[in-house]
């Protein structure tokens, strides 16, 4: 058996130690942050990824400033540990749970540093949960809570610190269970991996609520999940069930330049990039050498590297999936809410809605 600090806390969810999560090699637990200056002239997010079954345990965090985005990322074996919540220069701590959650980053040889915490707006919304089998092979089975919120404390880049207020408004999410990660398994499906992913995701702050929209549809625009809601800063939930989308690309890309979500009836959300993109491998995501999971061997690997704005255009691999930092506008039959947001975008393969097609051919 393998006992671990987790144990001495009422965690358990089943009959064996908290490191033994389930049976299934691609079971993860993970954090993710991001946040924005009010005048949008600086990103930066992070994340935190447990792979009980791998041994794993990684992390990352990026910095957009002066149009570059800034990447350190960091992994080690976990020993089985799931309360230690460090990988080197990364270290995130729980002050208040669902509340508030403190991420630091220690001073090293690369640019970034900071200590900033993370304050919610709300009780975090749980989306509905994540399941999708490729043929009798289960590829996604897991649950995410979503909260926006505000940040505090301050950042470095390159030796250059930054004040964060608390007008610096964000996100977080927590998931946990089963998606690819790790290296590639030997024996694909006998239908071969998945060749189609449309994904959405739109985490919106305004004045004295949060509005969140996401859609994972299949290629013929048939949403698999889909959910939009709008959380009052005193909690109250408002959901609507009939929430859809409509789409304009920049020209000869899969990258959005504005797009309109109806709410039903008079309500609508429109968003229209205006700042960077942050470009998603920097947290590891279809990374080819920092992927989620991978082992860097015995000792704690760290690097850093980084993505000036020309690096972030549509076309370059570690480019395709990414956050736009956007301006939103919340119609609300006769009332207009102006706020901020991120319009997360991964579109592989057709969406014939929106008149998608090919594995990755530019929208027309």
């Amino acid at each position: 058996m393998m006992l671990t600090k987790g144990d001495d806390y009422p965690l358990h969810q089943t009959s064996e130690p908290v490191a033994f999560a389930g049976t299934d090699r691609n079971f993860y637990d993970r954090y993710f942050f991001n946040g924005y200056s009010p005048d949008g002239s600086i990103f930066f997010a992070a994340a935190m990824g447990f792979y009980p079954q791998l041994g794993i345990i990684d992390a990352s965090f990026c910095v957009i400033a002066d149009g570059v985005q800034h990447n350190l990322r960091a992994s080690r074996r976990s020993g089985g540990e799931r309360l230690d919540l460090s990988i080197g220069p990364i270290a995130l701590e729980i002050d208040v749970p669902l509340e508030i959650v403190t991420l630091r980053v220690a001073p090293g040889d690369g640019p970034l540093a900071g200590e900033l915490r993370f304050s919610g707006r709300h009780f975090p919304i749980e989306e509905p949960r994540f399941i999708r089998r490729n043929g009798t092979r289960l590829f996604m089975d897991y649950t995410r809570m979503t909260q926006n919120g505000h940040w505090s404390g301050w950042l470095s880049v390159g030796g250059q610190r930054v004040d964060v207020a608390a007008d610096w408004a964000g996100t977080r999410d927590r998931s946990w269970g089963v998606r690819p990660v790790g290296a590639s398994e030997p024996q694909p499906p006998p239908e071969g991996n998945f060749s189609q992913f449309f994904w959405l995701w739109t985490p919106c702050n305004f004045e004295a609520s949060s509005l969140f929209f996401h859609s994972n549809d299949d290629g013929a625009g048939n949403a698999w999940n889909r959910r939009a809601v709008v959380v009052g800063d005193g909690g109250t939930e408002r959901h609507f069930d009939a929430a859809s989308f409509d789409i304009e690309w920049q020209a000869g890309s899969r990258r959005i330049a504005a797009m309109t979500t109806g709410l039903g009836g008079e309500r609508r959300l429109s968003l229209t990039p205006a700042g960077p993109v942050f470009a998603m491998s920097g947290l590891g995501y279809t990374h080819p050498l920092w992927g989620h999971g991978l082992d860097h061997g015995p000792e704690l690997a760290v690097a850093h590297d980084s993505l000036p704005e020309t690096d972030r255009g549509w076309g370059n691999p570690l480019a395709m999936h990414v956050q736009a930092l956007v301006t939103a506008e919340l119609t609300d039959g006769g009332s207009v809410h102006r706020g901020m947001g991120v319009l997360e975008q991964l579109f592989v393969g057709p969406h014939e809605p929106t008149g998608l097609a090919g594995l990755m051919d530019p929208a027309h």
